[in-house]
């Protein structure tokens, strides 16, 4: 698949949104990624994870034996790519704000882990993620994301494969330029975004 065609399924769905948003870290964007949008259409989410599971290389394919996501952007495409791959995927949830495993789900010990998530943009949840993993008995060998907003900047300690990297400005409140300031603020979440 080609950033192209992976770009015109963001977009056709509504996913990649332009206008001006205020993000949740307090900056100001002409773009916005809904990532659970992409995600609704189960055909849509198994070809972006069987595209997703090609970026990886097949030697660490190979090694994987089980997938790992975090709630809630991740649980689509985390279960995406346990069917992409043949293997069994589970979550990780923050009920007391650090992740966990819950309702059942274990790990071997020693289970080598693949991290999934929709979008990567600092990679601070994703290391929190790994060594949630880590206290659970697993090795994150690699983590694979749809998106990477990150530049190439996020270092999450493990090799990372993302579908596509995707890099929008974002500004901090006095630094707006004025043809974004004339253009409504939305807050994401706030109308159905």
């Amino acid at each position: 698949m080609t950033d192209e065609e992976i770009i015109g399924e963001l977009r056709g769905c509504d996913a990649l949104l332009e206008g001006h948003f205020l993000l949740s870290s307090g900056r100001h964007s002409a773009h916005y990624l809904q990532c659970a949008r992409v995600l609704m259409d189960p055909e849509r989410a198994s070809r972006l994870a069987f595209a997703l599971c090609q970026k990886i290389p097949r030697d660490i394919r190979s090694q994987i034996d089980v997938v790992v996501s975090p709630a809630m952007g991740g649980l689509i495409i985390g279960h995406e790519m346990g069917r992409a791959l043949g293997k069994n995927a589970m979550f990780l949830e923050r009920p007391e704000g650090t992740f966990e495993l819950r309702r059942g789900f274990a790990l071997e010990k020693g289970a080598r882990v693949l991290m999934v998530e929709d979008v990567v943009t600092t990679g601070k949840s994703s290391v929190e993620a790994i060594e949630a993993v880590k206290r659970e008995g697993g090795e994150v060998i690699a983590e694979a994301a749809l998106v990477d907003r990150s530049s190439g900047e996020a270092d999450m300690g493990v090799p990372f494969f993302p579908l596509i990297q995707l890099s929008f400005p974002t500004y901090p409140e006095g630094e707006v330029p004025e043809s974004l300031k004339a253009v409504p603020v939305t807050k994401p979440g706030s109308r159905k975004a």
